[in-house]
């Protein structure tokens, strides 16, 4: 089952310097939802190669949008 259906959360990739508050604000005023909380996560990059060259992804950060069990987010 799908956290989505389970617990009313989905996950978004934002902006490193977005905070808890301002991902609230974006979520409600895009989707027209209500949100209940907001769990963020800066996620390292994964180091990658290519011959000898060694590179790596870029970083990002992770939201999970928790919403009140009266809205759900129609993705499909």
């Amino acid at each position: 089952m799908h956290f989505a259906n389970t617990k009313g959360a989905y996950s978004f990739e934002v902006n490193k310097k977005a905070n808890k508050i301002q991902i609230k604000n974006a979520v409600e005023k895009i989707y027209s939802v209500k949100v209940r909380k907001v769990k963020t996560a800066n996620r390292k990059g994964k180091h990658r190669r290519r011959g000898r060259t060694v590179g790596s992804k870029p970083s990002w950060k992770k939201a999970v949008v928790f919403l009140e069990p009266d809205f759900h987010i129609d993705l499909f």
